[in-house]
Formats: C-alpha cells, sequence, structure tokens
C-alpha cells in the first residue's frame, strides 16, 4: 500500500511538473508572438512616417489617393522596390524552416524579429490608406477574437487536428487568388478572399493553439530545452501569422479610409 502511495504521489507529481512546463511554454509562445507585433507595429508606424510629406518641396511622388510621398515612400510604395517588399516575408518563411533545424535558438528568434520587422515595412501602406482611428479599432477586434479562438483551441477537449490539411489548403487557395487578383483587381473577388481569409485564420487560430499544446505534451518528457525553445518559436510564428492576417482581412471591412 506504501509503494502504490508513492508510485501515485511520484505520478502527481510529475503531472504537476508538466502542467507547470506547459504554462511556461505557452507564456513563451504568446511573449514571443506579442514582441513580435510590437515589432511589426512600430515598423509600420515609423516607415509610414518617413515615407509621406505635407510639404510639396519634399515630395516626389504621390499615390493614388493624393498622398504625397518621400523619397522612401516613392520607392517603396511606387517603385519595382515595392514587389521585394511584398514577397521578401514569405520567402523567409519558407526559409524558417532551415532556420529552426541549423540554428540554435537564439539565432531562429531573431530571425523572426527580423521577418517581423520586414513584415513592418510592407504593411507600412495600411497607414496611407487608412485612418489611424480604424486601424486601432480593427487590432482591437482582432485581439479580442484572436484570445477567444485560442482559449478555446487550448481548453476544449475536442480532438481538431483534422482541419489542418482542409485550412492549408484554403491558406493557398486565397494565396493564389489574391496574387491572381493583383493583376485583375475585381472588388468581387477581394471581397470573397476577405471573408474566407478571415474565416480560416479563425479556424487555424484554435487549430495552432492545440497543436503547440499538444506538441509539447508528446515531447516535454524527453526534457530536449532547445527543442521546446525552437518549438516555443515556431509556435510563435504560426500564431503571429494568425493573428496578422486576420488582422488585414478584418481591416478591409472594419476600416475607414483616408
Amino acid at each position: 500500500m506504501a509503494q502504490f502511495d508513492t508510485l501515485r504521489s511520484a505520478a502527481g507529481t510529475r503531472a504537476e511538473q508538466i502542467d507547470q512546463g506547459l504554462r511556461a511554454h505557452m507564456n513563451k509562445v504568446y511573449g514571443t508572438m506579442s514582441v513580435g507585433m510590437l515589432i511589426t507595429a512600430l515598423a509600420a508606424w515609423a516607415i509610414a512616417g518617413l515615407a509621406v510629406t505635407t510639404d510639396p518641396a519634399l515630395a516626389v511622388g504621390q499615390m493614388k489617393n493624393g498622398t504625397m510621398l518621400t523619397g522612401l515612400g516613392a520607392a517603396i510604395y511606387t517603385s519595382a522596390l515595392r514587389w521585394v517588399i511584398m514577397f521578401a516575408p514569405l520567402a523567409m518563411i519558407f526559409a524558417f524552416g532551415a532556420v529552426m533545424q541549423r540554428a540554435s535558438a537564439q539565432a531562429a528568434q531573431l530571425f523572426f524579429f527580423a521577418f517581423a520587422t520586414l513584415i513592418g515595412v510592407s504593411l507600412s501602406s495600411i497607414f496611407v490608406f487608412y485612418t489611424t482611428f480604424s486601424i486601432v479599432q480593427t487590432f482591437l477586434v482582432t485581439a479580442v477574437a484572436f484570445a477567444g479562438l485560442s482559449l478555446y483551441g487550448y481548453t476544449t477537449k475536442r480532438d481538431i487536428s483534422g482541419w489542418g490539411s482542409f485550412l492549408i489548403m484554403g491558406v493557398i487557395g486565397i494565396l493564389v487568388a489574391s496574387i491572381v487578383n493583383i493583376f485583375l483587381g475585381s472588388p468581387a473577388i477581394m471581397f470573397a478572399i476577405s471573408v474566407l481569409g478571415v474565416l480560416i485564420f479563425a479556424g487555424l487560430t484554435a487549430y495552432d493553439t492545440q497543436n503547440i499544446k499538444t506538441n509539447y505534451l508528446a515531447h516535454a518528457h524527453h526534457g530536449d530545452q532547445e527543442w521546446l525553445e525552437k518549438s516555443a518559436i515556431h509556435g510563435a510564428l504560426n500564431l503571429y501569422l494568425d493573428f496578422l492576417n486576420m488582422f488585414q482581412f478584418l481591416l478591409m471591412f472594419l476600416g475607414n479610409q483616408e
């Protein structure tokens, strides 16, 4: 009987350690994601401030809405450089897998923060086209929705891993449709993409949160700290992309243009 009590106590202690480790792991994920989001917001705001001007003497270009651009703004918004800025983050996403395998956890984190900075540069144009109030309002709506969806993914007892393949196919679909619509410029297609985008990334928020939790529970007993740190960074990237994309698609609905 004493031996049984000892085993039960050891099992309880182990379960408590895993629970504490999971909480610390999720805090690392959300913390890294939040820092990345802050970097993106600051980069977008700073670049937008440097890219536009109200002084005609400093203007070297102009947007379709009449906003006057500095030399920097003309370069990143109207020249061929805008295509590099647009697609460079996508290339970094594809490179992230190799970075995770070959680099240290610290290097992977720096790569993520560099990616967040580049995303900020590519997103800076929203401050040109939308009012600051509508951007903040949409951000808050996205934050509330993200928190609820992530909480659902973390707490639900339902296995939603089957959503993965369907949602990834949806992401590929809207990515292809978005690239095609760059050349078509169809408002109807853009509206459909926006609706599907919100739904797909809402689902991915719950799916990725559960997946982060499941992966931790499956590997925690190995005690590989380096793997756990990289796993947290990878999870932060996934949730960062979910939040960011949901924000952009919601902005198309909620945003008021200048």
